[in-house]
């Protein structure tokens, strides 16, 4: 770690000018992350009066992900999905375009690109996650190439949909990587869209069509696993549970698909492949002492309704990155903010933690180009629907019209204001 600056040496400079802080000036709270959690947080805070707060952020561009699947399935333009951060960073909350490289709790200290120090009194940790591209053999190499693309990066859900359009006939694979990721609907959401677009132009019966999931079923609440089956067989699509994705050849235009169950190996050859990459949290978090023993990950421990590190009291997680039992969507992190921020209000004023997390998550399922599914569930897979009154176990026109143009705004004015 970087030694503090003497007085006669100028605190050093963040790009744009922005001067980092000595340690020994501890910020009063530090967000790292300005993803929708991070920041969603920072404005609740801001807006409960709270000062001193520092948020870590190096990208200058900031993405609202859940629109990824629509720009791949060529139902949005991709710079909707895209702000400069700058705009989305709350009024009076310090941004550093700085990178995280490590953290110290017992310090109280995180260390940032350029060998600085950030000294912090309270901790709340939302960096995102890691797609672990090479975790896959040869899958780095063929992605953005040799007919590879996947929504989860926004440099390449635009050439999803133009493999989609350009496809006549030919074998197309959907996978989706064992362990958890972030909104773990979206890889067979676009297999059904692409479905839906080929039946509409008339060549469906030209493609086969393969899905590779590492679960048991399709989806992990029973209620709409038996919807999603239906809409698999509506599309003839060959579903093959327990198997995962391990490896790629692009120059052949061939994978390996391998059984979870007993091992077996299958040779697929593909015409196009959307693949999805294995996922956990960025390096510097998996080697501290914030990480969960218990997640091969290296997700960050976390108590499951606090959402309060079980052993730093003043660390909170949320989002992507924390250890908890259910979905990663954006939709969880809507209920989480509100939580941590009352919670790290309570620990700023010496009080436990009063607000509960009940573990809410929702997936929405695209089936078609003009349906959805709804998927509202809490820890224990019980059904917690927003909208009681309507059946979101039935494809819905109203559900996609729900995704497509109000969840976006609602996002940009309410969840990363903080007032929703």
């Amino acid at each position: 770690m970087a030694a503090n600056p003497s007085p006669e040496r100028p605190a050093s400079l963040a790009p744009g000018g922005t001067p980092v802080t000595p340690p020994a000036r501890r910020h009063r709270v530090a967000v790292i992350g300005g993803g929708s959690a991070g920041v969603s947080v920072a404005a609740r805070l801001r807006r409960a009066g709270v000062t001193g707060i520092t948020l870590v952020e190096p990208s200058d561009t900031h993405w609202y992900q859940p629109l990824w699947t629509l720009v791949g399935g060529g139902q949005a333009p991709l710079h909707a999905s895209r702000r400069p951060e700058g705009t989305v960073i709350p009024d009076g909350v310090h941004w550093l375009r700085r990178r995280a490289l490590a953290v110290d709790p017992d310090a109280r200290t995180v260390t940032l690109s350029g060998g600085d120090e950030l000294g912090y009194e309270n901790l709340v940790l939302a960096p995102g996650l890691r797609l672990d591209w090479d975790g896959v053999p040869g899958l780095a190499e063929a992605v953005g190439r040799d007919r590879v693309s996947s929504n989860y990066a926004p440099e390449y859900a635009p050439r999803t949909w133009e493999l989609i359009r350009n496809m006549r006939a030919g074998t197309a694979v959907f996978t989706h990587p064992s362990g958890p990721l972030k909104c773990g609907g979206a890889p067979q959401k676009i297999a059904y869209l692409a479905a839906d677009h080929w039946r509409r132009r008339k060549v469906l019966d030209r493609i086969r069509i393969i899905l590779v999931l590492p679960d048991p079923t399709l989806f992990k609440v029973p209620e709409w696993s038996r919807v999603l089956e239906g809409v698999a067989a509506r599309y003839g699509i060959e579903v093959r549970l327990r198997s995962e994705l391990t490896a790629v050849d692009g120059d052949r235009r061939e994978i390996t698909v391998t059984s979870l169950a007993d091992g077996t190996k299958e040779s697929i050859g593909y015409d196009f492949l959307h693949a999805v990459p294995p996922q956990s949290a960025p390096g510097w978090i998996r080697t501290s002492p914030l990480a969960d023993p218990k997640s091969p990950q290296g997700f960050v421990a976390a108590d499951p309704h606090t959402l309060q590190h079980p052993s730093y009291d003043t660390v909170f997680t949320l989002g992507d990155v924390a250890n908890l039992p259910t979905s990663k969507t954006g939709a969880a992190v809507r209920k989480q903010a509100p939580v941590v921020a009352a919670n790290l209000l309570d620990t700023m004023n010496g009080r436990p933690p009063s607000r509960r997390y009940d573990g809410y998550t929702s997936c929405p399922l695209l089936t078609a180009h003009d349906r959805m599914l709804l998927a509202e569930f809490d820890y224990d897979l019980r059904p917690t629907p927003t909208f009681p009154l309507i059946d979101t176990f039935k494809e819905r026109r109203d559900m996609w019209l729900f995704k497509r143009f109000v969840l976006p705004p609602a996002y940009w004015r309410g969840m990363l204001t903080g007032r929703l």
